[in-house]
């Protein structure tokens, strides 16, 4: 069963600050399973972890791709004092710490993460005939009226009423 799509234009609010997480890894050598399988199998742990805790952990959403090498994950947090935080938690730490001891300086598996702080009213966004996706799942998903129309109009603010 597919998830519910919104048939529409929909968009979010951006009246608060937001902050964007891109996290993955990328497969340098196929068939060294045992370097790069247990940084793929950390991630469900955590992200059970996130999506129980959302409100004290001040995570908002996620979004995953799987290519043929490479893994992203686009998280949505509240603040960078909450990703933060949860980077220092026990299930992160102890992950991190399992990675950094099987794989080391292996050039087997590649990780990344960069961290992206969006001000109040400088990320817009649209969605039509979609279901909750992105941003539109993780902050208030609104239809969009002629109030914000336009991507200029969205960037000047969309509060719901």
């Amino acid at each position: 069963m597919g998830k519910k799509i919104y048939s529409g234009r929909y968009t979010t609010e951006n009246d608060q600050d937001v902050v964007v997480f891109i996290i993955g890894m990328r497969i340098n050598k196929r068939l060294a399973v045992r370097k790069w399988g247990p940084v793929f199998t950390a991630m469900p742990g955590m992200i059970k972890e996130l999506y129980e805790n959302q409100e004290e952990l001040g995570f908002l959403s996620m979004e995953s791709y799987f290519g043929l090498r490479t893994t992203i994950m686009v998280q949505y947090w509240r603040s960078t004092e909450d990703l933060l935080a949860y980077a220092k938690g026990k299930k992160h730490l102890k992950a991190w710490q399992n990675f950094n001891k099987k794989v080391g300086e292996n050039d087997a598996v590649g990780f990344y993460h960069e961290t992206y702080q969006i001000k109040a009213g400088s990320y817009e966004s649209v969605y039509r005939n979609m279901p909750l996706f992105g941003m539109g799942n993780a902050k208030k998903h609104i239809p969009i009226t002629a109030q914000h129309n336009s991507a200029r109009k969205r960037l000047q603010g969309v509060k719901l009423n």
